[in-house]
């Protein structure tokens, strides 16, 4: 069954197979929101006289029956249907006739999976939004539980400055601050309803697009048709773009992790049952899990590229090429939810090696501490800095241990406090609690 299929015309078995591909696989995964968007789309419809009440109520029953298979993993693409739409539609028709065919009146197909990707797009927003709180809260938690732990910081991969692991814990959980930013930025895209511009131009018939959009839990609509249908493409490159700096947060603590665990660096272990072995080194302990991470989350950084290149130069209205950007985004979701899983677990287990500072090997870590020393007592910070540099040059640099940062976000002033405000801040413009009333409103 085709939804465009007309009497006498047929298509060629090769150009059904290339053109479908992997559709019906990712189809699936839209049938919740599919089916959601059918009901609001039936109420819509009865609310402007397209639909009897009673159709509309026959209609809607189904829908929800329908939608209760998807929830059971019971609801099957067959053979002979193209997609899923088409599926909920045959559905609808074996067990309604006539009435069920009207279910498609004032829609098309195009903001029809528009309107699905959306509601998905934004429901796995919500779900990685809901794996990244604990994550945030174990970063948080170590960076306090090892605020006093020292190590040496890095630049050029050069012995810097100390650091600790308070930093450390807590850099990262900053980071993912600003990568809740950047996915409340695509959740504000993708939550605008683009139901009702039907195939990119509007319908002829008096539809309410606001009421759909209250129906569904939508923050607004997508009001200009033609810039609704231009949206496929664009939500989903947004979307990456955000998955993408997630990713990117936990692939540089994945690597600092696989150097710190290193034996030339000895910062860090992992108990033996979170590492891998050699199968002819006794002694190794691999991080195997952390460099999974690293290269799944590199692969993800590649998404935003890969849809824009998909999406280049395509004019308004309507492609095919848009159907292959689910194969592309949608598993991402699921991998970057499992490298959080596995981080939290990794981090939940770590050891971090005390008085790492001790060594004197890290002894020129402290050459700007003896600096700063200096220009306390008087002396220009130029002049100061050649001095130290003389005496580390001359063998006779000298140094003590002792720290005193107080300034806001250093060693001594972490500032987790501010940076799990800034967090909730971000967090409660979710607005979650909206989507979720409608949508039980909706399935009631």
């Amino acid at each position: 069954m085709k939804l465009w299929s007309k009497e006498n015309t047929d298509t060629s078995k090769l150009v059904e197979t290339f053109t479908v591909g992997k559709d019906k696989e990712f189809d699936l995964q839209l049938a919740p929101f599919d089916i959601l968007g059918s009901i609001a789309h039936a109420k819509m419809l009865a609310s402007v006289g397209l639909l009897a009440e009673s159709e509309a109520s026959q209609i809607i029953d189904e829908l929800k029956s329908i939608y209760q298979l998807t929830h059971d993993s019971q609801l099957t693409i067959d053979e002979n249907v193209e997609d899923i739409h088409s599926q909920v539609e045959l559905l609808l028709t074996e067990k309604l006739g006539d009435i069920g065919k009207k279910i498609h009146s004032a829609r098309s197909r195009n903001d029809q999976v528009l309107v699905d990707v959306k509601l998905f797009l934004r429901n796995e927003i919500e779900e990685l939004v809901n794996e990244v709180q604990p994550f945030f809260q174990l970063l948080i938690q170590q960076s306090e539980k090892y605020k006093q732990h020292l190590f040496p910081g890095y630049t050029h991969l050069q012995l810097a400055m100390p650091s600790s692991f308070g930093l450390w814990f807590g850099a990262y959980a900053e980071s993912l601050v600003d990568d809740m930013v950047m996915l409340l930025g695509a959740y504000n895209v993708v939550n605008k309803n683009p139901l009702g511009s039907a195939a990119g131009y509007g319908s002829s018939f008096p539809i309410n697009r606001t009421l759909t959009t209250e129906l569904l839990g939508f923050a607004d609509l997508n009001y200009n048709v033609v810039y609704a249908q231009m949206g496929r493409g664009k939500a989903e490159r947004v979307t990456a773009m955000a998955l993408a700096n997630l990713a990117d947060t936990l692939a540089r603590m994945s690597m600092d992790a696989c150097l710190y665990l290193n034996q030339n660096f000895d910062f860090v272990s992992f108990p033996a049952s979170l590492t891998t072995g050699s199968s002819i080194m006794p002694h190794k302990k691999n991080p195997d899990v952390f460099e999974l991470i690293r290269s799944h989350c590199n692969r993800i950084k590649a998404l935003p590229n890969e849809i824009m290149l998909m999406t280049t130069n395509l004019p308004s209205g309507y492609h095919r090429d848009l159907q292959l950007l689910k194969e592309h985004l949608f598993p991402a979701f699921q991998t970057l939810k499992d490298c959080i899983m596995m981080a939290s677990l990794m981090l939940s287990n770590i050891s971090v090696k005390e008085n790492i500072l001790a060594d004197e090997k890290y002894k020129y870590a402290f050459s700007v501490e003896e600096v700063n020393k200096l220009v306390l007592q008087g002396v220009p910070f130029r002049d100061a800095y050649k001095q130290i540099g003389m005496d580390i040059e001359e063998g006779k640099f000298t140094y003590s241990t002792n720290l005193h940062h107080v300034h806001e976000g250093s060693i001594g002033n972490l500032c987790n406090a501010q940076i799990n405000q800034m967090m909730q801040q971000t967090l409660d413009q979710f607005a979650f609690e909206k989507v979720h009333t409608a949508i039980n409103k909706l399935l009631a």
